[in-house]
């Protein structure tokens, strides 16, 4: 097998890389931080490749994966959490520059939350109530309820989801 040149390598796929990771993060910056780190991945596993003629390919596929991973950790950094306990912190760490509009806003909803819960059924509720009340982990409260814990953390998911969908359908655009 013959040695492969990197730069050549960079030069010859690095616009189609970003073409692929463009098309995923739709971000030109994080496509370019995705191509960066794609190509160090590739650097670093290199001694791997076995079929040179199916470079370009594997160069895609890393690049693809690379973007999934980058658009995912992005969706972390911007996700916020619903306990309560956090949202008062966030809202006390801003200090008493905060008008109090702001807080009574946050009551409302917080409000809004609550009586969203608990018009929910009876399986969504109570998952959210040992969750958040209580502060009960997930296998707590599937011991309580005499559930799987997969059951738990299913039930979870979509108490959130219907909560986020609720809230949402009712704020101002």
């Amino acid at each position: 097998m013959r040695e492969l040149d990197f730069e050549q390598l960079y030069s010859m796929h690095s616009v189609k890389l970003q073409q692929i990771a463009y098309s995923i993060t739709r971000d030109l910056h994080l496509a370019e931080d995705v191509v960066q780190e794609s190509f160090l991945k590739a650097y670093k596993k290199l001694g791997t490749v076995q079929d040179t003629g199916k470079i370009a390919a594997w160069l895609c596929s890393v690049t693809r994966r690379t973007a999934i991973d980058f658009v995912r950790g992005e969706k972390r950094k911007r996700w916020v959490p619903a306990d309560q306990t956090v949202m008062e912190q966030r809202i006390s760490e801003q200090g008493a520059a905060e008008s109090t509009e702001k807080k009574i806003e946050f009551l409302a909803l917080r409000d809004e939350v609550r009586g969203a819960v608990f018009r929910m059924g009876l399986e969504y509720q109570s998952v959210l109530v040992l969750r958040f009340d209580y502060g009960l982990k997930e296998d707590e409260i599937a011991s309580r309820l005499n559930l799987k814990s997969g059951t738990v953390r299913t039930r979870l998911y979509r108490a959130r989801l219907h909560l986020k969908k609720t809230v949402l359908e009712k704020q101002p655009a």
